[in-house]
C-alpha cells in the first residue's frame, strides 16, 4: 500500500496542514508497513523537498516545471495526475487548505476517483482504514470504510494530527520532469492573498487569548488584550464578539474563521459551541474560565476554572507581571 503526500508551499516552507498529513502517512506506515512518497511542486519546490527530506519517508519527488511556477488549479491538477498514473499509489492525502478545495475535485474528476475530504480522524483495522469527517453543521460524524481496489484522495482537517508527532529521519530526494500543455491550463490567478500591516495571523501563534460573548461590551476586551500582552501571545474571538463589531473577522476563531493549534489556548467568557471548538480543538493546552459550570467548554479543557473573568484575569495579569 503505497500513500502519496502532496505539499503545499507557505511562503517557502511545508504548510502546517501538509506536515499533519505527512503524520497521518506515517501512522498508517507503522502499522501497515506502506511506502511514503511526498510531492514537492511550485516556485519554492527546491525549499519544500529539502524540508522534508528530514522526516521519515520512503521517497521525494520534486517536480521541474515553469509552468507550475505560479498556482492554478488546472497546472496543479494536470501535474498530480500524472504523477499518480505513473506510479501505483493507494492514497493521496492533504491538508484542506483553500487550494486544495479548489484543484483536488479536478483530479478527482478526471480520474474519477472519490476525494474523501476534511477528515477529522482515522482508525485503522484489520488492514483496513476508516476515516470520519464531520456532517450537518458537525453536529453529526459520518464514517467511511475505504475497500482494497482503486485509488483515494483524501484530505484531512486542521489539527486532525499534530506535527509535533512527525517522525524524523533522512529521505531523498528525485528530481523528475513532466511535460504540462499550457494550452490546457485555462486558469489565471492573483498572488496570494496577505493580511494588511494590521491583520492577524492566528494560525502560527503558540500562545492565544480568546474571548466570547462572556466578556459583556467591546469595553471589556482591554482585559483580554491586557493578558494576551502579558502572556506575548495573539488575542482572538469567537464568532459573536465579531458579529457584534467588537472585533475584525479576522480575529474570528471556528468553522467561518480560523483554525488555530497553538501550545496554550486561554478561551475566556466561551460558551464551546462546536462551531467555535472545530477551529481550536487542535490547541495543545485549553484552559477555560467561564461562571456557568454547564458550559460545553469545559469538556474539551484540559483545565477549567469557574468563575467570574473579571475578578480572575486582573489577578493573572498582575501575578505574571
Amino acid at each position: 500500500m503505497n500513500i502519496l503526500v502532496v505539499l503545499e508551499d507557505n511562503n517557502g516552507a511545508i504548510h502546517r496542514m501538509s506536515l499533519e498529513a505527512i503524520v497521518a502517512a506515517q501512522k498508517i506506515s507503522s502499522k501497515l508497513k506502506s511506502e511514503i512518497t511526498v510531492l514537492a511542486m511550485g516556485r519554492n519546490a527546491e525549499a519544500l523537498a529539502l524540508e522534508a527530506s528530514k522526516y521519515e519517508l520512503n521517497e521525494i519527488l520534486k517536480i521541474n516545471s515553469s509552468s507550475l511556477y505560479s498556482y492554478s488549479s488546472d497546472g496543479y491538477a494536470t501535474a498530480i495526475e500524472q504523477i499518480i498514473l505513473e506510479q501505483d499509489f493507494k492514497y493521496v492525502f492533504f491538508g484542506h487548505t483553500y487550494q486544495v478545495r479548489d484543484y483536488v475535485p479536478k483530479i478527482s474528476a478526471k480520474l474519477m476517483r472519490p476525494f474523501l475530504a476534511d477528515n477529522i480522524k482515522m482508525s485503522i483495522s484489520s488492514g483496513s482504514i476508516e476515516f470520519t469527517k464531520q456532517t450537518f453543521n458537525a453536529k453529526l460524524l459520518a464514517d467511511i470504510q475505504t475497500s482494497d481496489s482503486g485509488l483515494y484522495l483524501v484530505s484531512f482537517q486542521s489539527a486532525s494530527f499534530s506535527s509535533d508527532n512527525l517522525k524524523p529521519g533522512y529521505s531523498k530526494i528525485k528530481k523528475i520532469d513532466i511535460t504540462i500543455d499550457e494550452t490546457q491550463i485555462k486558469n489565471t490567478y492573483d498572488e496570494p492573498f496577505q493580511e494588511s500591516a494590521g491583520g492577524v495571523d492566528l494560525t502560527s501563534a503558540d500562545i492565544i487569548v480568546s474571548v466570547g460573548r462572556g466578556i459583556g461590551e467591546a469595553d471589556n476586551i482591554s482585559i483580554a488584550k491586557d493578558l494576551a500582552l502579558a502572556l506575548g501571545g495573539q488575542l482572538s474571538s469567537s464568532r459573536p464578539v465579531v458579529d457584534a463589531g467588537w472585533l475584525s473577522p479576522d480575529h474570528q476563531v471556528g468553522s467561518s474563521g480560523q483554525s488555530v493549534s497553538p501550545k496554550l489556548y486561554l478561551a475566556l467568557g466561551i460558551s464551546g459551541a462546536i462551531q467555535h471548538v472545530v477551529g481550536m480543538k487542535g490547541s495543545k493546552n485549553i484552559v477555560a474560565i467561564n461562571k456557568d459550570p454547564e458550559a460545553p467548554i469545559f469538556e474539551i479543557a484540559n483545565y477549567g476554572i469557574v468563575g467570574d473573568i473579571f475578578e480572575i484575569v486582573p489577578k493573572l495579569i498582575e501575578s505574571l507581571k
